[in-house]
């Protein structure tokens, strides 16, 4: 369990992270993403991306 939530976490990290250069292609717009704007910053948790991308990571290892 400690395992999947360390993954899930790391994942979240990592897309925040590239969430600009991401945007192009669509991710962070599902409907489980959350965007918003505190004191003129934007804020990006790209739940619902973050679940789709870990299962097709998932995915993508049991094939292998």
């Amino acid at each position: 369990m400690i395992k999947w939530l360390f993954t899930i976490f790391l994942a979240l990290a990592v897309l925040a992270i590239a969430t600009p250069w991401l945007a192009r292609l669509g991710v962070g717009r599902l409907p489980g993403d959350l965007r918003f704007s505190m004191r003129g910053r934007n804020y990006s948790l790209p739940f619902a991306s973050t679940l789709l991308f870990c299962l097709v990571a998932w995915g993508i290892g049991r094939l292998i």
